[in-house]
């Protein structure tokens, strides 16, 4: 099928799950504009009436501001999974510009699918973000996106039952009320192994360094895991009871990220604190939580026609403007550190926690293949855990285990 083809395709399907606005022919309008077509595509929350048509808006100003370009906009719907898997398997009828998750940066750029940013847009991108965020979207010190979120979790509690001093040591605040956290979620247990020196592929996107998740310092981990999982004051969250538990006042503190700031918000009102995570004692000594972070980012298909708009696009898109827009409208949490500096969203207490996680009590989520074989073997870890199937008698044995396994790719 050639290219123009799948793009024509790609156009009509855009149109069925978006809106789009339609143009024809020429290189040049009347007025002596060059014409030019862009496919974008973004979660349909991005597009819709409720949050404002966030894309359509942003989009229509930008090409206000390049009276040079004509440009036709067709919106399709694809959240920062599905673009990512679409663009990566068949580029040629794919959108010009598209949102993606960090993590699946390198399925990107195997597939030659994705563009790099360099001169005055590298520049603008690295002035206005911090070197943690930038390292979320750069490979072999390229740059592959415009980062316009972070993406990672943090702590909510109830500033009723925690003071700010208690919300500092996980231990301290066991002992005044009840901590709900994702035991069996393979995407949050890594934190307390992350936070005893445990690293994955050296903490670098480096394949051949593999998993460390084992010896004494994974061992203590888990045994603590086991302790923290029969206090009464520990409850694990699953199917939305930690929610549950914050709403009929069982639960004073969880885990977990922005998607659920409003819920908890119309939970506890004025009560609602959140924080960026706490540390933990192992061995008399105080070790810091690390969550996974990663970010979320504009991107360009390499195989764009119209590639000096498109990455213009894509800069405004990720801008500070655009960004205060996609906060206003939607709560998205803003990166821009000139963004950060307004007083209305430094007063922001989500805003802060986190970007204070991201920063400061988190680690970047490898985005090597190699990391999909290490969700499973902590999930078991920590459904045995949760079974009493993991006990201190068998914890070094089932640690190492875990360990192997998040090593092996299931062949060898």
């Amino acid at each position: 099928m050639g290219r123009s083809l799948k793009r024509f395709l790609a156009g009509i399907m855009a149109l069925t799950l978006g809106a789009g606005l339609t143009g024809c022919g020429n290189s040049k309008s009347a007025a002596g504009a060059e014409k030019v077509r862009l496919m974008v595509w973004s979660p349909s929350e991005d597009q819709s009436k409720e949050s404002g048509e966030w894309l359509q808006t942003m989009c229509k100003k930008f090409a206000s501001e390049h009276p040079e370009w004509d440009i036709t906009f067709v919106y399709g719907v694809a959240d920062e999974a599905t673009a990512t898997d679409q663009v990566s398997q068949d580029p040629d009828a794919s959108a010009d510009v598209f949102m993606y998750a960090n993590d699946h940066l390198t399925n990107l750029i195997d597939a030659k699918a994705i563009v790099k940013f360099g001169g005055k847009y590298k520049e603008e991108i690295e002035s206005t973000n911090s070197k943690e965020l930038l390292n979320s979207l750069t490979v072999n010190n390229e740059i592959y996106g415009v980062p316009f979120t972070t993406n990672t979790w943090y702590m909510f509690y109830d500033k009723s039952v925690f003071s700010d001093d208690d919300v500092k040591n996980l231990d301290t605040m066991l002992k005044k009320g009840t901590v709900s956290f994702p035991l069996v979620n393979s995407w949050y247990l890594p934190a307390f192994y992350l936070g005893n020196g445990c690293t994955l592929f050296g903490n670098e996107n480096d394949e051949s360094k593999g998993v460390d998740f084992g010896g004494d310092k994974a061992v203590d981990v888990t045994n603590y895991i086991i302790d923290l999982a029969s206090n009464p004051n520990f409850k694990i969250d699953a199917d939305g009871s930690a929610l549950a538990g914050l709403r009929d006042g069982s639960v004073s503190a969880m885990f977990t990220g922005s998607w659920d700031a409003n819920a908890i918000k119309e939970a506890l009102g004025d009560k609602m604190g959140v924080t960026s995570l706490p540390t933990f004692n192992i061995n008399g000594g105080q070790k810091q939580m690390l969550a996974y972070a990663g970010s979320k980012a504009i991107g360009v298909n390499a195989h764009s026609e119209h590639m000096e708009q498109a990455v213009a696009l894509a800069v405004y898109l990720g801008s500070e403007e655009a960004q205060k827009s996609h906060y206003e409208l939607r709560n998205v949490i803003p990166c821009n550190t000139e963004l950060l500096k307004e007083p209305e969203v430094a007063a922001d207490a989500l805003v802060e926690a986190q970007n204070d996680t991201f920063n400061n009590t988190s680690v970047l989520q490898p985005f090597v293949a190699a990391m999909s074989n290490c969700w499973t073997p902590v999930e078991n870890m920590g459904k045995g855990i949760r079974n009493k199937s993991v006990t201190h008698d068998n914890a070094k044995e089932q640690t190492e285990a875990m360990n192997a396994a998040m090593n092996s790719n299931g062949l060898n």
